[in-house]
C-alpha cells in the first residue's frame, strides 16, 4: 500500500493512489492513517489520480477526522508536484477536478515555485453557505462565548469565515476557532481565518481547518483571506500572505478569480502496513 508524503509550507499531506489501495477508504481507515501517534501522521490524504470526463485528472482530498474537503490550496500544489514526480506532467499546465471545482495548474518550479488558479472567490451567503437571506457577507458580528468578532465569509470551492484584527496569534486561533467552525451560522461548518493586515501588499493569517484544526499553512484560507481584504479596500490585487508555516502570493483579478503560488516539499515515500488498523481498531 504505497503513500508519498509531502508538506507546504508545514501543511503535510499523504497522497495515495486508488490503485495502490486494495481496500475502500473509510473514514475510520483515514482517521488511523492520519494519527500522528499510530498511523503515518498528516494533514489529509489526496486520493488520486482518479479519471474525469471534464479534466484531465480528478482528485478527492480527506481531512484527518475522515471528512472530505471540497477543495485545498496546499493539497492542490502537492498533487501537482506528485504529478510531476511521476512524470505524469510536464512544463505545460493541466487541469484537475475536485469536489469544490476545477483548477489549472502549473509547476513552475517543482519545490519553489506551483501556480495554481483556484477559481473564483464568491461572498454570497447562499455559496458559502451562511445562515439567513441571501446576502454578501461583509462585516456580519458573530458572538463566541465572550467574545463578538467581525467577520466576512467567502467561498472558493470550499468555506471560510475571515475575522480582520489589530494582531493575531496562535493562542487566538486555538482558542475561537474550533468553536467558529461548527457555529450555527454555518451549516456545513467553516475554515477560520484571522487576519492581521500589515501594509497594501502583505497580510497575516492565523488558521483553524474545518477537519483538521490548527494548521501552519493553508491556500484557500490564503485565497479566502487576501480576497477579503481587497474586497474590503485594505489591500491591493497582489497580496503575499504570511503564516507560520511561511508565504504564500496570491493574485486577484478583477471578477476575483484567484491564482496561488507557493512551494512544496517532499518528505518521503513508503509502505502502508495493515497492522495499523489492527492496532488503532483494537488496542491493548
Amino acid at each position: 500500500m504505497k503513500f508519498y508524503k509531502y508538506h507546504a509550507l508545514g501543511n503535510d499531506y499523504l497522497v495515495i493512489n486508488p490503485q495502490d489501495l486494495p481496500f475502500a477508504l473509510t473514514p475510520e481507515k483515514i482517521k488511523a492513517i492520519c494519527d500522528r501517534h499510530f498511523g503515518i501522521g498528516s494533514d489529509g490524504i489526496l486520493f488520486g489520480p482518479l479519471p474525469s470526463e471534464i479534466a484531465e485528472f480528478a482528485l478527492r482530498i480527506f481531512n484527518p477526522d475522515g471528512s472530505e474537503a471540497e477543495k485545498s490550496g496546499n493539497g492542490l500544489r502537492i498533487f501537482s508536484r506528485y504529478l510531476w514526480d511521476l512524470g505524469l506532467v510536464s512544463e505545460k499546465s493541466f487541469t484537475i477536478q475536485t469536489v469544490g471545482g476545477i483548477v489549472r495548474s502549473l509547476v513552475k518550479d517543482a519545490e519553489k515555485s506551483i501556480q495554481v488558479e483556484m477559481g473564483k472567490v464568491s461572498f454570497w451567503s447562499d455559496e458559502i453557505p451562511v445562515v439567513g437571506d441571501r446576502r454578501e457577507v461583509i462585516r456580519e458580528s458573530i458572538c463566541v462565548d465572550d467574545q463578538t468578532f467581525s467577520f466576512c465569509a467567502a467561498t472558493i470551492g470550499n468555506p471560510h469565515c475571515v475575522i480582520p484584527l489589530p494582531e493575531v496569534t496562535p493562542i487566538l486561533a486555538k482558542q475561537y476557532g474550533p468553536k467558529l467552525e461548527i457555529h450555527p451560522l454555518f451549516p456545513k461548518r467553516i475554515n477560520v481565518q484571522f487576519m492581521k493586515v500589515l501594509n497594501r501588499n502583505q497580510i497575516q493569517i492565523e488558521i483553524w481547518e474545518r477537519g483538521a484544526g490548527y494548521t501552519l499553512a493553508s491556500g484557500s484560507s490564503s485565497s479566502a483571506a487576501a480576497a477579503v481584504a481587497h474586497k474590503l479596500g485594505l489591500c491591493d490585487a497582489d497580496i503575499t500572505v504570511q503564516m507560520p508555516g511561511g508565504l504564500i502570493d496570491i493574485q486577484i483579478k478583477n471578477d476575483f478569480t484567484v491564482i496561488m503560488t507557493g512551494s512544496v516539499t517532499k518528505i518521503s515515500e513508503g509502505n502502508l502496513s495493515e497492522e495499523l488498523f489492527t492496532y488503532y481498531n483494537n488496542p491493548r
